[in-house]
C-alpha cells in the first residue's frame, strides 16, 4: 500500500507541475480540469484503501497465528497479559493451537523446548511484555545453545507511546528488547508494519527449523496487532538442508577402511538431524567402535558390542581408556564440537595420530577444538548415508578388510568393557541408610518400560544417569548440557509428554533443581500430563557440595551448598499431583511403576538418598583444576 501510494503522489505531483496555480492569467478551464483529475485520483485512493480494509476481515495477530497454524505448530506455552491480549483472542479462534498456560514465563520456555527437542517440530512459547519477555531469556539461551527451534513470541506496548515511560515498556527508545534478544537467538525483531507481519513470521520459522536449528523471537506491539491486515500469498513450505561434498566423502571412505584403530565419536549434531539409523549401519559395515558425547547419550545403542559408552563428563571408563589412553588413528567424529564436557577439558590425547575427519552443519565448528584433516559440511544423516555407500564401493567383492579387523578388534573390545564393567558392578553400595544414587539408577531402568524417555537435569542426577542409565532406543535421553541450565529437566518434560503421548516421560532431577521450577508441577496437573519427577533428595546441591571437597585445595562453606531437607510429598499433594516418598532402597520396583503408570497422574517420587556418595563428576573436577584452577 505504501509504494502504491508514492505512485499516486507522484502522477499528482505531475498533474501540479503543469499549471502555474499563482498566474491567474493561465486557462482557468485547464486548472479546472488537472483538479478534477486531482479529485478523481484521491478518490481512486480512498476507494481502494477502502475495499482493503472491507476484503481485511482478519488482523495482524490472526495472519501471526495463521502462520503458526501453517508450520503444523499444535501448542503455545506462556502466560497472557495485556501486551498480547490479541494473540490471545486470534489462538482463541483457532481450531488447530491449544495454549499451555504455565506458572512462570522460563517454564513456558523450557516447556516448548522440550516439546522440540524429543519431535523435531518447531515448538513456540509467548509472553507479555517488560519482564515477561526477559523471563523468557533463560530458557531461550539454553535452546540457542543446544540449536533447538523454538518461536518466542512476545508482548510490546504500542509504538504511539514508546518512549513515554509506558509501563512494561521495553521498545528500541529504552530497554530495548528485540537488541536483547538478539544475543541468543538466530533471528530477533519488532513487527512495525501489518503488511511485514505475514514475511516476518516466515522468515522465524524458517531460519530456527533450517541449518543449525535454533530459537527465533518476534516482538508484538499492541496497536500494530490490531490493524487490518491481507494475507498476501500462500505461507512458504521449508526446505529441507542435506547437502555433502561426494568428493571429500570419498576419502573420508578410504581413510575409515585404511585405519587399523578407528572410532566414531557422536556428538548431539547426530540427534538433531535424527542420523541413528545412518550411524549404526555404518558401524556395523566398517566395525568401528563408538562413543558418544554426553548430550548424544543414547544414539548409538549403548548394549551393541561395538559400544563404548560415553566420553567425558561422568563416562564409561572403557571409552576413556580406548580412545584417549591409547592410540587411535583415524576418529570419524559426527556433529560435536569437541567441547569441554566431551573432551575432559580438551585432552590432547584425544587427537587421532593420522586422520581426523569432522561432520557438522556449522562451519565454524570444523577444526574449532582439534585439528581437522577431513571437514565435511553438511548434515550428518545425509553425509553417514552418503560415507556407507561410499564405504561400500571401495569394499566391492572384497569383503576381507573388514573381516579381518572385526576378527582382531572385537575380542579387544569385548575384554575392555568387561574388565570395566566388572569394577563398576564391584562398587560397594551396601551400608547406607538411604538409596545410593547407583542402585537407584539401576531400579529405575529395570522398573520402567523400554521406551521411557529420560530426562536429566543439571546436578549429581545427571552423572549418575550418564554413567549408569543405559540407553538403547534412540532418542531417549534428553540433557540441557549446552547451558547448564538447573530446573530445565524440571518444566521440559511436560513439553516432551505433550509431542509424545503414548511414551512414558520421567524427570531424573536434584531436590535443588526441583525447587527452581517446581511450581511447573501445578501446570501439568492443569492439563492432566502424567509425568513422572524423581527427586534425588540429599538436602543439598550436590554439585557444588562434592565438588568443593574434590578439589586440590578443598573449598570452604561460605556460601553454603546444604539446606534442611525438603517434604516434597507435601508439595506435590499442594500443588494437586500424586506424591510418594520413597526412603528405603529397594522400593522404585515394577510393581510401584505399574501402580504409577495405571493411575495416569503428574507423580512426583521424593527419593532420600545418601547424600555422602561421590557422584562420578572427577573428570570435571580435574578440567576446573587444569584451566581455572
Amino acid at each position: 500500500m505504501q509504494n502504491e501510494g508514492c505512485l499516486i503522489m507522484k502522477s499528482v505531483n505531475k498533474l501540479h507541475e503543469q499549471v502555474d496555480w499563482q498566474d491567474e492569467k493561465q486557462d482557468r478551464v485547464l486548472k479546472e480540469r488537472i483538479q478534477d483529475k486531482i479529485n478523481a485520483i484521491k478518490n481512486m485512493v480512498s476507494i481502494k484503501h477502502e475495499a482493503k480494509r472491507a476484503k481485511a476481515t482478519k488482523n495482524t495477530s490472526d495472519i501471526i497465528v495463521e502462520a503458526l497454524e501453517s508450520a503444523g505448530v499444535s501448542h503455545v506455552f506462556g502466560i497472557p497479559g495485556g501486551a498480547i491480549e490479541d494473540l490471545n483472542t486470534s489462538l482463541y479462534k483457532s481450531q488447530q493451537i491449544v495454549p499451555i498456560v504455565t506458572k512462570h514465563e522460563q517454564g513456558a520456555a523450557f516447556m516448548a523446548d522440550g516439546y522440540a527437542r524429543v519431535s523435531g517440530r518447531l515448538g513456540v512459547c509467548c509472553s507479555t511484555a517488560g519482564p515477561g519477555a526477559s523471563n523468557l531469556i533463560t530458557g531461550l539461551a539454553s535452546s540457542y545453545a543446544d540449536s533447538i527451534p523454538v518461536c518466542s513470541l512476545t508482548g510490546q506496548v504500542a509504538t504511539s507511546v514508546f518512549g513515554k515511560g509506558a509501563i512494561q515498556e521495553s521498545g528500541n527508545e529504552g530497554m530495548n528488547m528485540v537488541d536483547i534478544f538478539s544475543n541468543f537467538t538466530k533471528y530477533s525483531g519488532m513487527i512495525i508494519s501489518e503488511d511485514r507481519a505475514q514475511y516476518m513470521m516466515q522468515k522465524g520459522i524458517r531460519l530456527a527449523q533450517t541449518g543449525r536449528k535454533g530459537p527465533v523471537h518476534i516482538n508484538l506491539p499492541a496497536d500494530i496487532m490490531k490493524r487490518p491486515a491481507v494475507k498476501n500469498r500462500e505461507f512458504t513450505k521449508l526446505c529441507d538442508m542435506r547437502l555433502f561434498d561426494r568428493e571429500r566423502v570419498t576419502e573420508a571412505a578410504k581413510a575409515l577402511l585404511a585405519a587399523k584403530r578407528p572410532v566414531i565419536i557422536v556428538g548431539w549434531g547426530a540427534i538433531l538431524s535424527r542420523a541413528a539409523d545412518e550411524l549404526l549401519q555404518l558401524a556395523q559395515l566398517l566395525d568401528i567402535p563408538v562413543a558418544t558425547s554426553p548430550k548424544a547419550k543414547g544414539v548409538f545403542p549403548e548394549s551393541h558390542i561395538l559400544s563404548l559408552g560415553v566420553l567425558g563428563f561422568a563416562g564409561s571408563p572403557a571409552s576413556k581408556e580406548y580412545i584417549i589412553e591409547e592410540e587411535v588413528d583415524v576418529m570419524l567424529a559426527v556433529g560435536t564440537s569437541f567441547n569441554e564436557m566431551m573432551t575432559g577439558g580438551w585432552d590432547e590425547r584425544l587427537a587421532p595420530s593420522k586422520h581426523l575427519i569432522q561432520i557438522d552443519i556449522d562451519t565454524k565448528e570444523i577444526g574449532k577444538n582439534y585439528n581437522t584433516t577431513i571437514g565435511l559440511v553438511g548434515d550428518a544423516r545425509a553425509i553417514l548415508n552418503e560415507l556407507c555407500y561410499a564405504a561400500n564401493r571401495e569394499l566391492g567383492a572384497d569383503i576381507d578388510q573388514k573381516c579381518l579387523r572385526s576378527a582382531v578388534s572385537r575380542p579387544d573390545l569385548a575384554f575392555l568393557k568387561g574388565k570395566h564393567a566388572a569394577i563398576d558392578d564391584n562398587l560397594d553400595t551396601s551400608g547406607g541408610k538411604y538409596y545410593h544414587p547407583k542402585e537407584l539408577i539401576r531400579d529405575i531402568q529395570g522398573s520402567f518400560p523400554k521406551n521411557s524417555i529420560f530426562f536429566a537435569d543439571i546436578g549429581t542426577s545427571m552423572a549418575w544417569a550418564i554413567r549408569y542409565l543405559k540407553i538403547d532406543r534412540p532418542y531417549s535421553f534428553y540433557v540441557a548440557l549446552g547451558f547448564g541450565s538447573m530446573g530445565y529437566a524440571v518444566a521440559a518434560p511436560i513439553g516432551a509428554k505433550i509431542a509424545f503421548q503414548d511414551r512414558p516421560i520421567i524427570a531424573l532431577v536434584g531436590d535443588g533443581s526441583f525447587l527452581m521450577n517446581g511450581t511447573e508441577v501445578a501446570t501439568a496437573v492443569n492439563y492432566n500430563v502424567p509425568v513422572i519427577w524423581i527427586i534425588f533428595n540429599n538436602a543439598m546441591l550436590g554439585m557444588v557440595y562434592h565438588g568443593r571437597k574434590l578439589f586440590k585445595q578443598p573449598i570452604p562453606e561460605g556460601i553454603s551448598s546444604e539446606y534442611k531437607r525438603v517434604d516434597f510429598v507435601k508439595i506435590a499433594e499442594g500443588l494437586g499431583a500424586r506424591g510418594i516418598r520413597i526412603d528405603t532402597p529397594g522400593q522404585i520396583n515394577q510393581d510401584l511403576v505399574m501402580d504409577i503408570m495405571a493411575e495416569g497422574r503428574p507423580t512426583v517420587l521424593d527419593v532420600w538418598i545418601d547424600d555422602q556418595a561421590v557422584p562420578p563428576i572427577h573428570s570435571r573436577i580435574e578440567t576446573v583444576n587444569k584451566h581455572f584452577g
